[in-house]
């Protein structure tokens, strides 16, 4: 198997999605892209209820179309007061203009109050501009809730990368916080800015990442030194860092790769998590309902089990054991314990075939994946996903990153219940190298290709697998 392109056999199903805006999930950008469509839906509701007393289809229909013309919203918040309003008035009078066209030409006007669309036609911009304006007071709140600012680093202190600086520096709404550039020429052939300084070379890039947690990297090199760049690239492969070049690029091996904007400026993401921005949400939302609707329909089972560890070994009935999560922090995972021992420390053996350490009852558990069932509640809690990267023990983890290129970078991702490397073989005990080597290929073709029918297609091929499938001890 290529290791740099494994195969993708549900590839139909892994159809790309385009997500803004790039970076982790942003509830400021969120509430943007759906600030415009949401206003104008809900004017011409109320002014529906207003004049006709109720929501009839004829308004329904019309809240559809014009929905789906302005969704998704375009941000304005980098943009002067005045800017705003022109803006929302140019964008109206040309939605307005085709809306009219279009109802004359139809006759569907005819379906409407003449006051009710006269009156929508003016109330409609000046919502729109309010809500652009209180947006504007509100959008420190959100920012807060967001979290803690993200750090970043820029590589290459040119002329780009200083430009790019700046632009985070001035932006009003941002949770980027710039810690520095990196650079290895010297001081005299640097771009000079009184602001900055380089503070490391580019051999002190992997190590000064992971010492400090950077989650945001901006390679701003000239592509003349291609090769620099794909020894950069290798390097940090081993971080959880998101990166992206500013703002050229040439054929890599990319991760989630498309173009977006940092501050206004152009960005080409080279490994980022697929979970951005609508995605972000649909993934959330189908974790929680699915999780709610499987939970209720096995709680019968789950208590058969936990009766079952309790009176058939000693131990706790549930087991828990450090993993880690997204972006590589560490998280508590639970399982049916299903061996005499509960390993967490520092070196772990993995289960094998005919282990002395399983239970009798744990080896059916572990043969059907009954035991995985609790970590529909770590699902629940947000620390894992149903579809994502199956978690390995902290130890693992260690001993793997040193040994496979690219291994972190499936901690772009909530890990999961299961996943697609498990649907394609990879399930259980991976006692060689080469085994691992080809689970990671399938979870970073998963972060590649992921899309909600994927997921999907992987949840129902697992019930099959685990009825099959013999690799699980």
């Amino acid at each position: 198997m290529d290791a740099s392109n494994p195969p993708l056999a549900g590839s139909g199903l892994a159809a790309r999605r385009t997500a803004t805006p790039l970076g982790k999930d942003n509830l400021l950008s969120v509430v943007e892209i759906i600030l415009e469509p949401a206003l104008l839906t809900l004017s011409l509701w109320a002014i529906a209820f207003y004049f006709e007393g109720e929501l009839s289809p004829p308004y329904l229909i019309l809240s559809v179309i014009v929905f789906s013309l302005t969704f998704p919203g375009t941000s304005r918040l980098g943009r002067p007061a005045w800017k705003v309003i022109t803006d929302v008035l140019l964008s109206w009078l040309w939605i307005a203009g085709l809306l009219l066209f279009l109802g004359f030409a139809s006759r569907y006007h005819r379906e409407f109050s003449s006051q009710a669309l006269i009156t929508w036609i003016w109330v409609a911009p000046l919502t729109l501009i309010a809500g652009h304006l209180a947006l504007r007071v509100i959008a420190p709140y959100l920012l807060m809730l967001q979290g803690s600012a993200q750090h970043a680093i820029i590589v290459g202190m040119n002329e780009q990368g200083i430009a790019l600086a700046q632009r985070i520096d001035e932006t009003r709404f941002s949770r980027i916080k710039l810690t520095g550039f990196f650079d290895d020429r010297d001081a005299q052939r640097l771009a000079s800015h009184e602001r900055y300084a380089p503070i490391g070379k580019l051999a002190d890039l992997p190590a000064f990442v992971k010492e400090n947690r950077i989650q945001l990297i901006y390679l701003s090199l000239p592509m003349a030194s291609q090769p620099r760049i794909l020894q950069v690239l290798d390097e940090l492969k081993d971080t959880t860092a998101s990166i992206y070049f500013v703002p050229d690029m040439f054929v890599t091996d990319l991760i989630q790769g498309r173009t977006g904007s940092v501050c206004g400026m152009p960005v080409i993401s080279v490994c980022e998590t697929p979970f951005t921005g609508a995605n972000g949400a649909i993934k959330r939302s189908s974790d929680v309902i699915l999780s709610l609707l499987i939970m209720l329909l096995i709680s019968p089972i789950l208590l058969l089990i936990a009766l079952g560890v309790k009176f058939t070994s000693p131990g706790p009935i549930i087991f828990k054991q450090r993993r880690y999560g997204l972006d590589g922090e560490e998280i508590l995972v639970y399982k049916f314990r299903s061996m005499t021992v509960c390993e967490d420390g520092g070196t772990i053996k993995q289960a094998g075939k005919n282990d002395s350490r399983i239970t009798p009852l744990g080896r059916i558990l572990r043969k059907t994946s009954l035991d995985e069932l609790p970590q529909f509640v770590n699902v629940l809690q947000g620390r894992m996903s149903i579809v994502g990267p199956r978690p390995h023990a902290v130890a693992h983890n260690e001993l793997y990153r040193k040994l496979i290129k690219g291994y972190m970078i499936r901690h772009k991702v909530k890990p999961g219940i299961t996943g697609w490397a498990q649907v394609n073989g990879y399930r259980g005990e991976t006692e060689t190298l080469d085994k691992m080597q080809a689970r990671i290929d399938y979870d970073l073709d998963y972060l590649r290709n992921w899309s909600l029918g994927l997921d999907l297609n992987i949840i129902l091929r697992t019930v099959l697998v685990v009825f099959k499938d013999q690799a699980a001890y």
